[in-house]
């Protein structure tokens, strides 16, 4: 080496620095591939994945076989580094060569290759593994013979790296991803994703029509007055019930009207035969099960019943559905009938109306872990039973009670608080 021209001298130390760089890239690549999307291209069979993927198996051997590597052509760069130090500044030139081969590598083979290889994992690891393959293959008794010693060691410290890391995602782990996604996934889409995830945490309480909402048929009521409810329903199923809504007797579906009906006028003995056997279901069954169990049984709505078989509400799968992809186009009416905007940006609605599909209209955040109705949360919030207008605060919203009918509020006005606000008297 050291009758060797100075012009094939520099010309190997830059080949070894460019080997090098591709050792130190190689490596940062590979550990930056998303395992989730590596998955995803061996399942569309691509084979640069496929190869990436087999190196990652043993991620101790492929960091062995690629550190080997590095270490041998930065000890032999250093050699020559020196050798053309010291025929162009004697003995000075060993200090120069040190430093300015740190540099060279630290710019050239370290930091430049690892930056551009984290930015383009993909890019870059895919055809490395075509040379990093044979290489592990060609020094695997060398690899081997590491592993061993540093393998042990890590047992001693009581790690196991031939073991596979648990790649499973949680629940949150998998709602943040979605949610990040950005671009990727529409909003629209995204919202879906993570309102499906939501179903767990829901129940059948949080949305079902409650008791004091449910429309249907008494058995007790005349001809004419349940002919008038027939006619004028817009919903496909009705419960029926005799004496009291506790006692139901059956669901009637509305496509079986034109044998209850007989020469303009109602045939009881027909709609009794006509009626389905009601579907009851607990209260809190959690909106990801009961979507199971309308899916299973074939059924559109439930019953929603206490410990004690009382009716609390009813529970419909157009309702589940509501909660994954949003408000239905024929709810539109309705809901802007209930619920609409002040001039001062505060929200007019009924009582009754869910808290849950307030936030979702407003995009709020109200408190769904306690009452579920707008109604049931100022009451909350006052602790007794208003006498007539008052007003109270909850965080970050103020709530005022407008109407009273018995013992509901029929009408609130609710809004969000500035910070700087002051709390309300109530």
């Amino acid at each position: 080496m050291n009758d060797a021209p100075l012009g094939l001298l520099f010309t190997l130390l830059a080949a070894l620095i460019l080997i090098s760089a591709f050792f130190s890239s190689s490596e940062t690549s590979m550990l930056s591939l998303n395992r989730y999307r590596l998955k995803h291209l061996i399942g569309k069979d691509h084979k640069g994945a496929r190869r990436a993927s087999k190196l990652l198996e043993r991620p101790d051997q492929l960091i062995s076989i690629i550190l080997i590597g590095n270490n041998l052509v930065n000890i032999l760069a250093s050699a020559i580094a020196t050798v053309i130090a010291i025929r162009l500044y004697g003995d000075a030139g060993i200090a120069v060569a040190t430093v300015a081969l740190t540099l060279v590598i630290l710019v050239f083979a370290e930091i430049t290759p690892k930056t551009v290889a984290a930015l383009h994992p993909e890019k870059l690891a895919f055809p490395f593994s075509l040379i990093l393959l044979p290489l592990l293959k060609l020094f695997m008794p060398l690899v081997w013979a590491i592993n061993s010693v540093t393998n042990g060691l890590l047992k001693l410290m009581g790690f196991r790296p031939d073991l596979q890391n648990d790649e499973a995602l949680s629940q949150e782990e998998l709602r943040t991803i979605v949610s990040e996604s950005g671009t990727m996934i529409p909003s629209r889409h995204r919202r879906m994703l993570t309102n499906i995830l939501d179903l767990e945490l829901v129940t059948v309480d949080d949305i079902m029509v409650p008791r004091s909402e449910v429309f249907g048929v008494d058995l007790d009521d005349s001809d004419e007055i349940i002919l008038e409810h027939l006619q004028s329903s817009t919903h496909t199923l009705l419960p029926v019930w005799h004496e009291d809504i506790n006692n139901i007797q059956g669901v009637l579906h509305m496509r079986d009207l034109s044998r209850v009906l007989v020469s303009g006028g109602l045939c009881r003995d027909t709609l009794k035969r006509e009626l389905q056997t009601p579907y009851f279901v607990p209260e809190n069954t959690p909106l990801h099960t009961q979507l199971r169990q309308f899916q299973l049984k074939k059924l559109r709505m439930g019953i929603v019943v206490d410990e004690y078989g009382d009716l609390l509400g009813l529970v419909t799968l157009e309702d589940i559905l509501e909660e994954i992809v949003g408000e239905f186009t024929s709810n539109l009416i309705e809901d802007s009938e209930e619920m609409h905007t002040d001039p001062d940006g505060g929200t007019v609605c009924s009582g009754t109306v869910h808290i849950r599909e307030l936030n979702r209209h407003r995009n709020w955040s109200l408190p769904t872990d306690g009452p579920k109705t707008i109604s049931g949360l100022a009451l909350e919030a006052l602790e007794a039973f208003p006498s007539g207008e008052v007003a109270v605060q909850i965080p970050g919203y103020l709530i005022q009670v407008l109407e009273i009918e018995g013992r509901t509020l029929s009408k609130v006005k609710i809004r969000p608080m500035e910070t700087s606000e002051p709390a309300a008297a109530e």
